[in-house]
């Protein structure tokens, strides 16, 4: 059996942060050295405990969540709950967590993963407004070079935005740090609305998780049926795009997508366009390309993959 590839998840769930968490946990291929919240879709108190919740749903007690960032680098914390509801994971009935919140900062356990690990052997999937991450790159840059890949949720481009005309909610929420990120030249894979919004989870894929019929794929369904009643009002759709899991599914079948490397720069002084990924498509600039960008996806095979991993839990 092929070695699992060996990931750090930074999350602040919300209903698709908690599916991708699903994914990953589903998945024998990937090991989740930790999972570290941030504060975004809802304040650090809840995405934290959110993080919990979905660990245990899904029998996973063993791995360990740690808590980060409770506000971005330079800017008041903007949060979700319009989309999200008051605890992020509003939809299912989900206990109070009993496993314990790890005593260590999520910041300082990443820079202390990567400085013990083999060089590019742990991969940061970043669901959230990147703080985290560049705290830990800026306490310690010597673990950009140790870092395998960053692959990432957030932007957009021949889709605008989704919080302003321009901005996708996880770079919009911390541009400061997704500039350090995008800046860093570590490798990146980004997704951003572009790709995202062709994932959506239509009646009928929400039905399937439902008839699992398992604890998993009931909460699943339950989450879904809520965070999507957003979307479906705002872009008039069957079902609301699923984002975040499109991280985990990259590492898992990235065949699913397709895109070409860019370069990403992201606008941190216009009020105006504060937060937008500005992405050289066409190569009209010569700035470095820095992120592997997608665009397109296999809705239908991304949601069997997983109905399938789900279905494990």
């Amino acid at each position: 059996m092929p070695q699992s590839r060996r990931i750090i998840i930074d999350t602040d769930p919300g209903q698709d942060d908690a599916v991708a968490i699903l994914l990953a946990l589903g998945s024998a291929e990937l090991e989740i050295v930790g999972i570290t919240a941030v504060a975004g879709n809802v304040p650090l108190k809840l995405t934290e405990k959110n993080a919990r919740k979905i660990c245990e749903l899904a029998g996973r007690t063993d791995v360990k969540v740690y808590a980060g960032a409770i506000r971005p680098l330079a800017r008041e914390l903007v949060t979700a709950e319009e989309v999200h509801g008051k605890t992020g994971l509003n939809g299912p009935q989900l206990p109070e967590p009993k496993m314990k919140l790890q005593d260590e900062y999520a910041v300082d356990f990443i820079v202390e993963t990567l400085m013990r690990e083999e060089s590019g052997t742990i991969t940061l999937c970043a669901l959230g407004p990147l703080t985290n991450v560049a705290l830990a790159l800026i306490r310690e840059p010597k673990i950009g070079p140790r870092i395998k890949e960053i692959v990432l949720m957030g932007g957009g481009f021949f889709e605008g935005g989704n919080v302003t005309p321009t901005a996708e909610f996880n770079i919009y929420v911390d541009p400061h740090a997704a500039d350090v990120v995008f800046k860093s030249g570590i490798p990146i894979v980004m997704m951003p609305l572009d790709v995202t919004h062709k994932a959506l989870t239509t009646a009928k894929r929400t039905k399937a998780f439902r008839k699992l019929g398992t604890r998993v794929g009931t909460a699943t369904a339950d989450m879904l049926e809520f965070f999507e009643r957003f979307d479906e009002e705002k872009y008039g759709t069957d079902g609301g795009p699923l984002h975040d899991p499109c991280v985990i599914a990259y590492l898992l079948k990235p065949k699913l997508f397709k895109g070409r490397n860019c370069n990403v720069s992201v606008e941190t002084a216009s009020e105006l366009t504060m937060g937008m990924t500005v992405i050289d498509w066409w190569g009209v600039t010569k700035r470095p390309k820095n992120a592997m960008v997608m665009r397109d996806i296999d809705h239908d095979a991304f949601f069997e993959l997983l109905l399938e991993r789900l279905g494990r839990l």
